[in-house]
């Protein structure tokens, strides 16, 4: 049994699949507390692991970007990036490397799991690492790290080794990381400066790569190949939440099965305030086509929609999407990384649309494998969204990708396999027996 701290950022995106950790480690046998917003305490607790609460400093509602952080809303592109780095990453860094003092003050931990985006954990990272617990970082996103195989994360261009592919790489990451990110990744050498730590020696997408393992939740078919991948990378398989055991189905789920293809669209849980940038426009370009659309409002009230709902579209609030995808033939998504996951390891090729965060690097994963097609924006029109859907459902190809990435994901257990290199890394601080 080992004592174990997990520490994440609080929107559901980062907090969600480590809540999927913390139940399995709890499942065999280990004792696991969660520090992040005091909000997510009942779920800690329905986890089986133990609530250690952030300050209100160190929090985030993720709800209320714009509405907490004046000027936000005026910044768009790379100045809305630098902006919420600064902001959401790097000035909750003191509050968060505070708590983590008290905790490992008080308290003994044989490991530390840490989200990729909790930047409290780079001080740890970079001091006398006999004196911490092995950290293990947990990607949230597809992998960031730079590599002179991919342009630099965030531009959602495939990856190249060759000659010309290479400088290019080159060039892009010198670029982003000196001129483009500057303003980042100088606030948090400040801000390093400020707590007394050890100066970053490396680009700040790149901290992650001193910790003991940096868990990349996919499988490597899904992810670029990289050359000079550091040592420390781990891909471990999908981290899906638990199966939904109390699911009532509405009442027209029989029609599911009626012999028309289904399309499933839906904006996620977060990125859904504007439900006109995907799920009001993919309603609208299938109308009259023969195929049975299965919208999703990611928890939105259904009456927020503005568009007259046809005779062969179903709405819902949510729907589990461990009992909706195995009915469906193609998912219409703005590219959230854990849903497009949950896509592709049931074989269910998919049209991405998105631009926000990390999901033009997801959008572009998805056309690269051949699973899907990237639409390469987040507005989509009726006109391109509905080509793109007879596309995926006439060409084979983008079906065969998808399963064949589903026979990848289905060879491995995201959460039994933290569990070992949780033990891996426990294991190499042990003393060895002389």
């Amino acid at each position: 049994m080992a004592d174990i701290l997990i520490a994440a950022l609080s929107p559901l995106g980062h907090i969600g699949p480590l809540l999927t950790v913390a139940r399995g480690l709890v499942d065999r046998g280990d004792r696991v507390t969660v520090l992040t917003s005091a909000k997510h305490a009942p779920a800690i607790r329905a986890a089986g692991a133990a609530p250690s609460a952030l300050p209100a400093e160190a929090d985030l509602d993720d709800t209320r970007l714009d509405a907490d952080n004046p000027g936000r809303a005026q910044t768009s592109g790379i100045k809305r990036v630098n902006f919420d780095i600064v902001h959401f990453f790097v000035a909750p860094m003191a509050n968060q490397a505070d708590a983590l003092t008290k905790l490992l003050a008080r308290n003994h931990y044989d490991a530390v799991i840490a989200d990729y985006g909790f930047f409290g954990i780079m001080p740890f990272l970079l001091g006398d690492r006999k004196n911490t617990p092995p950290i293990l970082a947990y990607t949230t996103t597809p992998l960031m790290v730079s590599s002179r195989d991919t342009a630099p994360s965030g531009l959602g261009l495939p990856p190249s080794s060759t000659r010309l592919g290479r400088l290019r790489n080159r060039g892009l990451n010198l670029l982003t990381q000196r001129v483009l990110l500057r303003p980042a990744q100088n606030a948090v050498k400040e801000q390093l400066h400020r707590m007394n730590s050890r100066a970053l020696p490396t680009f700040v997408f790149d901290a992650a790569a001193l910790a003991d393992r940096l868990i990349v939740p996919t499988v490597h078919e899904f992810d670029y190949p990289r050359s000079d991948l550091p040592a420390n990378v781990r891909y471990v398989g999908a981290v899906h939440p638990a199966p939904s055991h109390a699911f009532q189905p509405p009442t027209w789920w029989g029609q599911l099965d009626a012999g028309r293809p289904v399309v499933h669209v839906t904006q996620g849980t977060i990125d859904n305030a504007d439900l006109g940038r995907l799920l009001e426009p993919t309603i609208e370009a299938l109308r009259d086509e023969d195929v049975t659309v299965v919208a999703t409002t990611g928890g939105r009230d259904i009456d927020l929609l503005k568009v007259a709902v046809p005779s062969n579209t179903l709405v819902a609030e949510y729907i589990p999407h461990d009992v909706l995808l195995p009915k469906v033939d193609v998912m219409v998504t703005n590219g959230g990384y854990g849903a497009v996951q949950r896509a592709l390891s049931t074989g269910v090729p998919l049209v991405v649309a998105g631009n926000t965060e990390d999901k033009p690097e997801v959008a572009a994963r998805v056309a690269w494998t051949g699973a899907g097609i990237n639409l390469r924006t987040g507005t989509p029109s009726p006109d391109v969204i509905r080509r793109a859907v007879r596309d995926v459902l006439t060409d084979d190809r983008y079906r065969n990708r998808a399963r064949g990435l589903e026979a990848a994901f289905a060879q491995r257990d995201g959460v039994a396999e933290i569990g070992v290199l949780v033990d891996e890394v426990i294991a190499e601080r042990q003393p060895v027996a002389t």
